[in-house]
């Protein structure tokens, strides 16, 4: 069997703002086609995280690789699923979807596949000429990951991806992350909600105040 292969690396992570020490000496690693979930309470840590592994924070000390490089977001294939709606309001749900695809230029059949594929996966098929200000909070959250989806990105990233919806809500959001991770892709979430994101996680980190303090499976974890 073809040994699994290190996609993302976290080596003595450190961050601070001024004298507050957010992410304190991290270390920990992401492999390939992995589905993978950070969780803890608010305010432990795990969105600086994201934000220093795509470089919007410097971090103090330590590093993150991408496939043993620097992240360099210009370079490398990343799409992050921000907290709470990020859609365009003057864009409709197909053109929402469609956002990436275009910036990248790819060829027109190829852009209108795509967006097909992932609106049917997330079950917007129905709501693709909707505009953002006519769909739920539910809906709004699928529009963004089907936009992240379809640009087949080499790392997801998603921050809180259950954050404002009903217990209800939370299950059809992660649903459609389970069903959507069988595409293959490596994907890493930060979440609140411990119990959801670790039943779908193949491998879960726990951080407190800053702290990786617990790693295992997602099933290990939950027990």
């Amino acid at each position: 069997m073809e040994e699994q292969k290190v996609k993302v690396s976290v080596r003595h992570l450190t961050k601070k703002f001024g004298d507050l020490l957010v992410l304190n000496d991290c270390s920990f690693d992401v492999m390939d086609g992995d589905l993978l979930c950070v969780v803890g309470p608010t305010g432990c840590g795990k969105t600086t995280f994201l934000n220093s592994l795509v470089n919007i924070y410097d971090i103090t000390d330590g590093e993150i690789l991408l496939d043993g490089q620097k992240v360099d977001t210009k370079h490398q294939s990343i799409a992050y699923i921000f907290q709470g709606d990020s859609t365009m309001p003057w864009l409709t749900v197909e053109e929402n979807v469609s956002f990436g695809l275009d910036i990248k230029k790819l060829p027109k059949k190829l852009r209108q596949e795509r967006v097909d594929k992932y609106l049917d996966i997330v079950g917007l098929t129905k709501y693709r000429k909707y505009y953002p200000k006519q769909l739920s909070a539910s809906m709004l959250q699928r529009v963004s990951i089907a936009r992240a989806f379809a640009t087949e990105p080499e790392l997801l990233l998603m921050d809180e991806p259950s954050m404002g919806l009903s217990p209800l809500l939370v299950q059809e959001i992660f649903d459609i992350i389970r069903n959507i991770h069988k595409e293959g892709m490596t994907i890493l979430l930060v979440e609140q909600n411990a119990q959801m994101a670790l039943s779908v996680a193949h491998r879960g980190y726990v951080m407190e105040t800053g702290k990786i303090v617990a790693t295992g499976s997602g099933a290990e974890l939950i027990e």
